[in-house]
């Protein structure tokens, strides 16, 4: 189903009842640019501690924004019965009053979201405001103080009509205004409502406003109804936008699943709660405590391809196409998968990219997995309670874990400490007779062979760094090296720097500490 600003306030007490009541909750976005070109090296690196690539990331969160976010709504409806709601909100920086965000476009983002059929319309006009806390502070500092950044136009232009048309209008005569956006629907209405004391507002729908002249009497009685749409808390709840959401999902704690979703989480905090601190530990503190359980499936899913002969893939709908082939169907307690009634796009059409089918999906691979986990991959069906609950018992090494594409650490562990991964040999590349030569020139060279990070270690030693140990055996074993290129595995009492430094240093200490022994216990010359 897919949700703009149009349906959104009228959708939004039906999503909030689905979340209260949900098993779990799985989510998918699309953004604008992944990766920012603003600086030099904010690509993610096997190289890179923790703390760097969040910083990398962070660069790139804050350049860029949210097109489209996927909510898929697991209801464990019976036993092993799961129905589905799924949602593509899209989304679009709120433009209420004083805030106006900046934000970029990647052009192979946006290629790629075009390739995959991706409305740009429906994003730019009918996306979902949204606003985290510090942007929410200051709009309502400006909400009660009545001071506003509204177009002059737009606020000629009303005024205008209104004034030209009051004087000669009778009482309970009306006056509708066309074309206003979101926000100018209330901000003209205040507007008028300010100036002209015998009128009263009342917004029509989309983009219109009717306009009433009325009498004192009148007027004082509407000012005080309960009903009035421009009250100053349903100004906020409209401004405020996907955010309302955003807090019932908090609110409700139930286990959040993506894949590979710490970009998601990142714009979760950027957008939705607070700009993202310098501190990647307040990150994490920040996140847990927002979602105290979270389920990455790359994470889960890499167990289950070393415990399962299943092809590898990595792509998520292949994933969920090999588990949907390999599990046993037949299997009484193998978990049951329906899309609901008014949300069944997705049980007849694949439409991979789209953030509420991949959100879909998302949840979907985390069900089979547990399952096989839990049971194991046999034939014969074995009776196993197969209740979200024992699933959760299950998958309880993986909580937390959010997995890291490229990174120093396999993932991120949101409720603990990052726990160092198993890579393969560093390698280190000792130049000779070839001066000037920087990383992307040694990457080129060993682009033949297989792809390395690369990192300068002196001014003629780079580093070379794998994911795969089959790539640093291919490349020790491999006689073609560029004749002035030697390869061979990283010592740190050898290779390092600072090691080599120390050592140069002490043997000239230790050098002259033998001449001065040399000297002073020489005897003296007398004559």
């Amino acid at each position: 189903m897919e949700v703009g600003a149009a349906a959104f306030e009228r959708r939004l007490p039906r999503l909030r009842g689905r979340v209260r009541r949900a098993a779990f909750l799985a989510i998918d976005m699309e953004f604008t640019g992944l990766y920012s070109t603003a600086t030099q090296n904010n690509k993610p690196s096997l190289f890179d501690s923790p703390v760097e690539l969040y910083l990398k990331a962070r660069q790139s969160v804050q350049r860029f924004t949210v097109t489209q976010l996927g909510l898929a709504i697991f209801s464990n409806e019976n036993s092993n019965k799961y129905v589905v709601h799924s949602y593509n909100f899209f989304l679009f920086p709120s433009t209420w009053g004083v805030t106006d965000v900046e934000f970029a476009l990647s052009a192979s983002s946006i290629q790629f979201l075009s390739h995959y059929g991706f409305d740009y319309n429906k994003f730019l006009k009918d996306g979902i405001p949204y606003m985290n806390e510090v942007q929410e502070k200051i709009f309502s500092q400006h909400l009660l103080a009545g001071s506003w950044n509204i177009s002059r136009d737009v606020l000629k232009k009303a005024i205008d009509e209104v004034t030209c048309w009051v004087g000669a209008a009778e009482e309970e005569e009306t006056l509708i205004l066309q074309d206003l956006s979101g926000y100018q629907v209330f901000e003209v209405q205040l507007v008028l409502r300010q100036a002209l004391q015998n009128v009263w507002t009342q917004p029509l729908g989309d983009k219109k406003v009717m306009v009433k002249k009325v009498s004192p009497q009148h007027r004082w009685l509407l000012e005080n109804s309960p009903y009035d749409s421009c009250r100053k808390e349903l100004i906020l709840l409209s401004a405020r936008g996907f955010t309302n959401l955003f807090q019932t999902l908090v609110k409700a704690k139930k286990p959040l699943v993506g894949h590979n979703m710490l970009m998601d989480l990142m714009h979760l905090h950027d957008k939705f709660y607070k700009p993202l601190p310098e501190s990647y530990e307040e990150f994490k503190r920040n996140i847990h405590n927002l979602f105290p359980v979270l389920i990455d499936t790359k994470t889960v899913t890499k167990s289950v391809w070393k415990k399962h002969p299943f092809p590898r893939v990595s792509n998520l709908l292949e994933i969920y196409s090999v588990l949907c082939s390999n599990l046993n169907s037949k299997d009484p307690t193998c978990p049951v998968i329906t899309p609901a009634s008014d949300c069944s796009r997705y049980a007849e059409k694949k439409c991979p990219h789209e953030a509420g089918y991949d959100a879909f999906l998302c949840g979907s691979v985390l069900l089979k997995s547990a399952h096989l986990l839990l049971c194991g991959y046999t034939d014969d069906a074995v009776e196993v309670d197969s209740s979200f609950s024992r699933y959760l018992t299950v998958l309880a090494e993986y909580l937390n874990k959010v997995n890291v594409i490229r990174g120093g650490v396999a993932s991120i562990n949101f409720s603990g400490e990052d726990a160092p991964c198993q890579r393969p040999p560093l390698l280190v590349v000792h130049v000779r007779g070839w001066s000037g030569l920087n990383e992307r020139q040694i990457r080129q060279e060993f682009k033949a062979l297989c792809h390395f990070d690369v990192r300068r270690l002196s001014k003629d030693q780079f580093l070379l760094l794998s994911n795969k140990f089959k790539h640093v055996r291919r490349v020790l074993r491999d006689a073609n090296h560029p004749p002035r290129l030697g390869v061979s595995i990283y010592r740190h009492w050898r290779h390092s720097p600072s090691i080599s430094c120390l050592l140069q240093v002490s043997g000239i200490v230790a050098l002259w500490s033998l001449l001065a022994f040399v000297l002073g216990g020489a005897p003296c010359c007398s004559f």
